[in-house]
């Protein structure tokens, strides 16, 4: 929920607000801490709290989320702008760190027979949390203060509080003593010398980076794009965020159904190239204008893509991390598919100034090419891969 509170209500509270979208496309440099999070995971692998090495973390950063996110309820952005970016930073922070807590527990309780499937699900769980700041938080923001939404939408993390106190820890070895130097390297070294370095490793990273930029660029202003549109939150609430979410669920679960037979690396075939074909329909409602039908079949279209094209990233990160070092590499893997959102969707803004809507989106679904190219090296498609090999 964190996450789509920072790329999703914020950015409509501050368009609201009449802030500029150059101003919110470079907002989107505060998610940075989703793009460095693999630098402070080796902690998170090491050392436990009094809750355990997994639901400990996951507790401390649910506290401090509740009363980030509150507090930006107080806050006018027209003249404190400077707070906004620092609160949006905290929580940032905060739910990056919550999130290589969970993406360990779930590599760890899962095995790899259930990578596919079972990344999927946790995807579609992730995606509807945004209902709260994507739909919810914009419904009532018609209705009642900023300090009255910011706080309700706060109220929802303490659903995370309750099933950290309730789960347990999954069963692993002790955590291995290592010095401050190993803590840091070694889940590197392990992962290098698993993938053999060179050529080959450069390109497994670059492609985390580029498999969603086009798709994360098309969407990283959507909400001033619909407002600019001349849609209404209220609209925005019921319409198009339900028009997003149900089918890039429904995209997501069959997502995870279809890669058992499929295979991770056909899944990234497919899905990938839906994803790219689907961003044009951005390009098309700039042309026609706000006509609710249009906007709906357009967004549900766009968002099934985005369920299948994360689905197939998700389930290829998870069998590239080992399980001793679960939290530090996928923390990096996702922090590497993090970057365009954080870093390219920051010159969005101007972009679209330049540009205008119809001609951004078209370049959009462009650079969506160099990930499905890339693919006949990384996952070739008469390559079988099964969902996952066990590293340790």
């Amino acid at each position: 929920m964190p996450l789509y509170l920072l790329i999703q209500l914020i950015p409509a509270w501050l368009r609201s607000s009449e802030i500029s979208l150059v101003d919110i496309g470079l907002f989107s440099l505060v998610g940075l801490p989703y793009a460095w999070k693999f630098v402070w995971a080796p902690f998170l692998d090491r050392w436990a709290l009094p809750l355990g090495l997994r639901r400990g973390w996951m507790l401390l950063t649910q506290v401090l989320l509740i009363a980030c996110i509150g507090a930006l309820g107080y806050i006018d952005p027209r003249h404190d702008m400077a707070w906004v970016v620092a609160l949006a930073g905290a929580i940032a922070l905060f739910s990056a760190t919550q999130d290589i807590a969970i993406d360990a527990y779930r590599r760890e309780l899962l095995p790899d027979s259930e990578l596919g499937l079972g990344n999927s699900v946790h995807v579609q769980a992730y995606r509807i949390a945004g209902l709260v700041p994507g739909s919810l938080s914009l419904i009532l923001a018609d209705q009642m203060s900023w300090v009255s939404v910011f706080w309700i939408t706060a109220g929802f993390m303490t659903i995370g509080i309750a099933l950290t106190l309730s789960i347990s820890e999954p069963q692993r070895a002790p955590p291995r003593q290592l010095g401050f130097k190993a803590t840091i390297t070694e889940p590197f070294q392990e992962y290098i010398a698993r993938r053999g370095g060179g050529r080959d490793l450069g390109l497994i990273l670059l492609f985390m980076v580029v498999y969603k930029l086009g798709d994360n660029m098309a969407t990283a202003l959507a909400m001033p794009f619909y407002l600019d549109l001349g849609f209404s939150m209220t609209e925005i609430g019921w319409v198009a965020k339900h028009a997003a979410l149900w089918p890039s669920i429904f995209g997501g679960l069959l997502g995870g159904l279809w890669m058992i037979k499929l295979g991770i690396n056909r899944s990234l075939w497919i899905f990938g190239a839906i994803q790219m074909i689907s961003i044009p329909g951005f390009a098309i409602l700039a042309m026609a204008g706000p006509q609710l039908w249009l906007l709906a079949t357009v967004i549900a279209f766009e968002y099934l893509g985005v369920g299948l094209g994360t689905a197939a990233l998700t389930a290829f990160i998870a069998r590239e991390s080992s399980k001793t070092f679960a939290a530090t590499q996928f923390a990096l893997f996702t922090a590497l598919t993090a970057l365009p959102r954080s870093l390219a969707n920051a010159s969005t803004g101007w972009m679209v100034e330049a540009l205008g809507w119809v001609l951004f989106f078209m370049l959009c679904a462009t650079l969506a090419l160099p990930g499905l190219i890339m693919l006949r090296w990384i996952a070739p498609w008469h390559q079988v891969s099964t969902v996952g090999a066990e590293h340790d």
